[in-house]
């Protein structure tokens, strides 16, 4: 203004100062501001209102330029204020959203909210400056604690968890205590609290503590869900296995019928007509109550494997095994059990270690290839192949029998589960009733899913069933003969 004093007139000169009033208003406070806009009115009026260099005003249009000066500058620091309140305002509301936004984003990637309790700890730390004391439910009297608190602080966060409310200043609840007492509230109850303290706090607002409170219900609802979300996979669980056992004992009191009718039949007859039966009449129902004791112990093993696969968590007992040495296991089994028929192997050279359970992988073979020599007819030969395609072991058991019907492909490796007995193709005219309680194939594909492989049927161009079960090889499983040689 000095500088140009000799080219300006007052008015001009006047709208300098407004201008700088304008920009101090950008950093000062209000207070400072209105002073520092006083003291520079007095200031112009002392060093260009004439007379110069006094506080006299000479005309009546100085005293208004000057009033006027002041009243445009203390308004401009005003507004200015005021619109740096609403900017720090919004930009407090836009963090909090954002924050909110942040916390439930994690609460939904974890499976177990209780695992981001630090989390939150973090969170109300931060936005109260001080350590945050929480307490969760867990099932127990004392619950779970985290962080730190005196006798009266954990007794306060448990008031506030049984009573599912609010406490501390402003909160219409033990307004003299110096912290919150905030519930972690889902749609039914309050599954934690936590502790604020408010030392650090010089006016605790009604806002700070909506959003403390907005956060502390986002871990309730996280909460709540995964109590819900356990609660309904337990009763799932449960119901599953209340359907297994009922059905186990459907099948066991309709399947088991008639092989214990035959073995009972032939015992009785044994025990009562030894001395009339001629040497080959005996060993014929010897033969029978074998076979029919050997039916009845593989429906067992496939029925109690089939509801112990499905327990949840299950650990196999996984080692290297040769796949050669399996499939022979089968065909000694399977020629023990039907000398008459005949069972090939074909094995294709090379083949590397699988890390399997080998009595899993054995009764998957096992039951395959009994059911080929069921329903495979009469005097074709059971196949059982062997490939490595890419990274997978393929397990074939190939028959020559009429296949099975196109609404039955799928149904067949359900449990308890053994086709339209009026359906001509899926069992031949003359063939024997169907025994057992059609649990074999859905025991062979959880066994084949629990390896991390997948058990299907390809029906043959010329007639039959190939049963394909693909394994997965590792890049070591490749390399373990050689590691282990």
């Amino acid at each position: 203004m000095g500088v140009l004093y000799p080219v300006l007139d007052l008015a001009n000169l006047a709208m300098l100062l407004v201008l700088a009033s304008a920009l101090a208003a950008l950093w000062l406070t209000p207070a400072m501001c209105l002073a520092a806009c006083a003291l520079a009115v007095l200031v112009f009026n002392f060093a260009f209102v004439p007379p110069r260099f006094t506080f006299s005003v000479a005309l009546h249009q100085h005293a208004l330029l000057l009033s006027t000066m002041l009243s445009v500058s203390w308004i401009v620091a005003l507004l200015m204020a005021r619109q740096r309140r609403l900017a720090e305002a919004e930009r407090l509301l836009a963090q909090r959203a954002r924050q909110l936004q942040d916390f439930g984003a994690t609460l939904r990637d974890s499976d177990d909210p209780r695992l981001r309790a630090p989390d939150l700890q973090a969170a109300l730390a931060s936005l109260m400056g001080a350590p945050v004391a929480l307490l969760l439910r867990d099932g127990t009297d004392a619950g779970t604690r985290l962080g730190k608190a005196g006798s009266d602080g954990w007794e306060g966060l448990g008031m506030s968890l049984r009573h599912s409310q609010a406490m501390g200043p402003g909160t219409g609840r033990h307004e003299d205590q110096p912290a919150w007492y905030l519930p972690m509230r889902g749609r039914q109850a309050a599954l934690g609290a936590a502790l604020l303290p408010l030392t650090n706090q010089p006016e605790p607002t009604p806002e700070l503590r909506a959003h403390a409170q907005a956060l502390c219900d986002q871990m309730g609802l996280a909460l709540e869900r995964a109590h819900a979300t356990h609660a309904a996979t337990t009763a799932r669980e449960q119901a599953h296995a209340h359907a297994l056992r009922n059905t186990l004992l459907a099948a066991i009191s309709h399947d088991y019928r008639t092989p214990l009718a035959t073995i009972l039949g032939a015992a009785s007859s044994l025990h009562d007509q030894a001395d009339r039966l001629s040497a080959g009449q005996r060993q014929r129902l010897a033969a029978t109550i074998i076979d029919e004791a050997g039916q009845l112990g593989r429906i067992t093993d496939n029925t109690l494997q089939l509801a112990r696969l499905d327990t949840p968590g299950l650990a196999l007992h996984l080692d290297w095994e040769s796949v050669e040495e399996l499939v022979g296991t089968v065909l000694r089994r399977a020629r023990q059990r039907q000398p008459d028929r005949a069972v090939k192997a074909r094995l294709q050279a090379g083949l590397p270690l699988l890390r399997v359970d080998a009595v899993l992988l054995v009764q998957l073979l096992d039951n395959l290839v009994d059911n080929a020599l069921k329903y495979g007819g009469e005097s074709a030969p059971v196949e059982i192949a062997a490939t490595l395609e890419s990274s997978q072991i393929r397990l074939a058991v190939r028959d020559r029998g009429p296949g099975i019907a196109p609404a039955w492909r799928e149904r067949v490796f359900d449990a308890f589960q053994r086709g339209d007995p009026g359906d001509n193709r899926a069992q031949p005219a003359d063939a024997p009733a169907r025994r057992g309680a059609g649990v074999g194939l859905a025991v062979c594909r959880t066994i084949a899913r629990a390896h991390g492989g997948e058990l299907r049927l390809r029906m043959r161009q010329r007639g039959g069933c190939s049963f394909e079960c693909t394994l997965p090889v590792n890049p070591a499983q490749a390399g373990a003969p050689e590691a282990l040689a």
